[in-house]
């Protein structure tokens, strides 16, 4: 196990002398939801999944306007693969603010985890519509358009998420998945190694071709 540097021991007293002002200012003002947010985030960036979810709601229960804290709840049930809550909770956040494009691309994620692919291809196209920089939704738009039997409408995705990021791996399994699809070895063998080459887990069935 590598151990901590001196800057990552920093950082962390550092939270932690955050997480205990947070908790005292909510001693004295309970239902601030500010300072329930703000420790949501800290205990989120310490990995306490369970404490960040609380301190969320809480947040939610005296603010129930705090758009972002939902859309934060959201990636927190993501995370325990929750995904009905995750829906239950973006959604709220786009009813509140419909132009939070970090909710439409949490929900894109999550309806294509499962399954509900019209409604994961809606979800990332608007996501993208408003931040046409965000790659992972891009990347998960490729994803639901290929489980869609959309090889070429997946490849434009795909390509718009590597000219966002050239290394993002992701995208070039998925064009290897789709060129496969329309029958393009070449392609399908040339991103295929490019994913390999950038760390991306390939399985061992969709290695090289035969």
């Amino acid at each position: 196990m590598t151990a901590d540097t001196p800057q990552t021991q920093d950082l962390q007293r550092d939270l932690n002398q955050y997480i205990r002002y947070l908790k005292e200012r909510i001693f004295f003002e309970p239902e601030s939801p500010v300072f329930h947010y703000n420790l949501g985030l800290a205990y989120a960036r310490k990995g306490l999944t369970d404490e960040a979810i609380s301190e969320f709601a809480q947040a939610i229960e005296h603010d129930p306007s705090l758009a972002q804290a939902y859309v934060n709840l959201g990636g927190l049930y993501f995370q325990k693969r929750d995904l009905d809550r995750c829906i239950q909770v973006n959604l709220q956040a786009v009813a509140i603010n419909p132009n939070l494009a970090m909710a439409h691309s949490n929900l894109g994620f999550a309806y294509l985890q499962k399954g509900d692919l019209e409604n994961a291809i809606a979800s990332c196209r608007r996501a993208i519509s408003l931040m046409p920089g965000l790659v992972q939704a891009h990347n998960n738009l490729a994803a639901a358009l290929l489980r869609s039997d959309e090889p070429e409408a997946s490849i434009e995705a795909s390509l718009e998420a590597l000219r966002l990021d050239e290394r993002f791996a992701p995208a070039h399994y998925n064009l290897a998945a789709a060129y496969r699809l329309l029958g393009d070895p070449t392609r399908a063998e040339h991103h295929l190694d490019q994913a390999r080459a950038l760390g991306y887990p390939v399985e061992e069935e969709h290695g090289r071709s035969h």
